[in-house]
């Protein structure tokens, strides 16, 4: 498993484990990522991500995306 800021851009992967507190868990499930739903990068700059959920593009932080494992 890898985190999500070490994704390569394009690449589709499956979220393995979502971490952190209680509260930033169920705001990373209320945006979509879920345990073994499906994400695209689409594009990465300094560590901050722009990826495809759910056909939806969300941007996500560097630290929100290192919790996030694929």
């Amino acid at each position: 498993m890898l985190p999500l800021t070490m994704a390569d851009i394009g690449g589709e992967y499956v979220i393995r484990k979502v971490s952190g507190s209680p509260e930033t868990k169920q705001h990373l499930y209320d945006l979509g990522f879920v345990v073994g739903g499906n994400l695209t990068v689409v594009s990465a700059r300094d560590g901050n991500l722009i990826v495809n959920v759910k056909n939806v593009r969300i941007a996500i932080g560097k630290e929100m995306a290192q919790k996030i494992m694929i």
